[in-house]
């Protein structure tokens, strides 16, 4: 982070791990949805899914049918979909009762000139449903966006519509956030109390990446 978080224009946010602590049920959601393929294959998937944090459902599931459990090729379309709808089923019920980050409302108006976005792997019109409900959608006035566009294809586009504006901080819990928070070239912090990135702390420290435990680690005294 290179300037004083109040000196952005932009203030781009993951949703898992950094605005909601719903990590551990999207990863729930990925084993019990990929439960009837076998628990070994179910494994597998969670440790798929926990090494490619921020990454979409719909790219997380296709490689589970190509590369996990194969053999369910010829109807790779049906499954795909119902893998999805079964997903989507279990994410929705833990997003709308899972804890929304602490000061997230403080900081909100310590930055009142910034503006706001979720750049997040989730479903788009799954978490705009979500955070309508639970009432912090006004928040977030650059807009919520998600999967199935990539958050590459989020930042590339917001950035050439001018809904980014340069300096822009990118908050996010995953190597692919930093990856592509890097590539449109957004400062970064790494959002580690929630994170299920393994070995955090030496990945932060290699690449001398700004860490924050939390939102609310974040706030002015």
């Amino acid at each position: 982070m290179k300037c004083q978080l109040t000196d952005y224009t932009t203030l781009v946010f993951d949703c898992d791990g950094v605005v909601l602590d719903s990590n551990k049920v999207k990863t729930d959601a990925f084993y019990q949805a990929t439960l009837p393929y076998g628990e070994a294959a179910a494994k597998a998937m969670v440790e798929y899914h926990v090494a490619y944090g921020g990454v979409s459902r719909y790219k997380k599931f296709a490689y589970f049918l190509e590369q996990i459990a194969p053999s369910y090729a010829e109807q790779q379309d049906s499954d795909l979909e119902a893998l999805l709808q079964t997903y989507a089923g279990h994410v929705r019920e833990g997003l709308l009762s899972c804890d929304v980050a602490p000061g997230l409302e403080t900081l909100r108006r310590q930055t009142p000139n910034a503006r706001w976005l979720i750049v997040s792997g989730g479903d788009q019109a799954e978490l705009r449903d979500v955070f309508a409900q639970r009432s912090i959608a006004e928040w977030f006035d650059g807009g919520i966006f998600g999967s199935p566009d990539t958050k590459d294809e989020i930042l590339a586009r917001e950035l050439t519509t001018g809904n980014i504006q340069q300096p822009a901080l990118f908050l996010g819990d995953s190597k692919y956030d930093h990856q592509a928070a890097s590539a449109a070239s957004l400062d970064f912090v790494f959002m580690s109390g929630w994170s299920e990135v393994a070995n955090w702390e030496k990945w932060v420290s290699d690449l001398r990446l700004a860490q924050a435990h939390s939102i609310q680690s974040l706030l002015a005294s």
